[in-house]
C-alpha cells in the first residue's frame, strides 16, 4: 500500500521525461502526452498516466471517489468525507490506467499544497487496491506532486508517511527528518531531495494559485 496519512500537516513534466516514442494525444477524453507517462528519471509507462486536475475536470468524481473509497470505507480514519478545509488550497493529481479494458479509470491519488510560500507538503496518497502490486504508481504519483511543485518554486517538499512505507520513500531519495505519531499510528516527517525530482512545465492554474 502507498498511503501518506490523511491527518498529515498536509503532507511532473520535463520535454523528455516521457518516452520517445509516445504521441501526444487524447485518450478515452482525457488530454495527455508523453511527459504524463514519467516514473521517474529512469522509467516510463504507456499504461498508467498521472495528470494534475483543474476545476470540472472529467476525472474529479473518480479523484473524490477514491479517496473516500481508501481513507474512509478502507482505513475508516474518516467517518463520512476525508474532505478538509485544505483542499480549497490544493492541488489534485490522479494516476489513470489506460490498459485494453480498463477505461481511463482513476487507480491512484494524491494532492500537493503550499502552505508557505516555496514549502510545499504532499498528502492524501493513495492507490487503489487492486493495483497496489503496480508500485510504479505510487513512484509515479510521487513523481508527479514533486516535480510539478519543484516547477512552481518549491524549496522544500515534505509529508509525514506511514511506516511501513518509509523504506519505500527513500528509496525514492526522500530523507526520514523525523518520528511521529498521527492518529494513533506510528509516520515519519520526511523531505523529498529536490536534485533528483526534476522541475516540470506543468502550468499552474491561476484559479488555485497563492495570493
Amino acid at each position: 500500500m502507498f498511503f501518506i496519512d490523511p491527518s498529515s500537516h498536509d503532507i511532473g513534466r520535463s520535454c523528455s521525461s516521457g518516452p520517445t516514442a509516445f504521441t501526444p494525444s487524447v485518450r478515452h477524453g482525457v488530454a495527455i502526452d508523453a511527459e504524463d507517462f514519467r516514473l521517474s528519471p529512469t522509467a516510463s509507462s504507456q499504461r498508467f498516466s498521472f495528470h494534475l486536475l483543474r476545476s470540472g475536470d472529467l476525472l474529479e468524481q473518480g479523484y473524490w471517489e477514491l479517496r473516500s473509497a481508501i481513507f474512509c470505507q478502507e482505513q475508516h480514519l474518516f467517518e463520512s468525507s476525508d474532505r478538509d478545509e485544505q483542499d480549497a488550497h490544493a492541488y489534485p493529481i490522479a494516476a489513470l490506467d489506460h490498459s485494453a479494458g480498463k477505461g481511463s479509470g482513476v487507480v491512484g491519488v494524491v494532492r500537493i499544497l503550499e502552505e508557505r510560500p516555496r514549502l510545499w507538503y504532499g498528502g492524501r496518497l493513495g492507490v487503489h487496491g487492486e493495483y497496489r502490486r503496480h508500485n510504479q504508481i505510487g513512484k509515479g504519483l510521487i513523481w508527479k506532486a514533486v516535480t510539478t511543485a519543484n516547477g512552481w518554486g518549491c524549496d522544500r517538499f515534505l509529508a509525514t508517511v506511514q511506516l511501513q512505507n518509509v523504506r519505500f520513500f527513500q528509496r525514492l531519495h526522500w530523507t526520514s527528518i523525523e518520528k511521529l505519531e498521527i492518529r494513533g499510528r506510528p509516520h515519519h516527517l520526511m523531505e523529498a531531495d529536490l536534485s533528483y525530482y526534476v522541475p516540470s512545465r506543468e502550468p499552474r492554474p491561476q484559479r488555485l494559485a497563492a495570493a
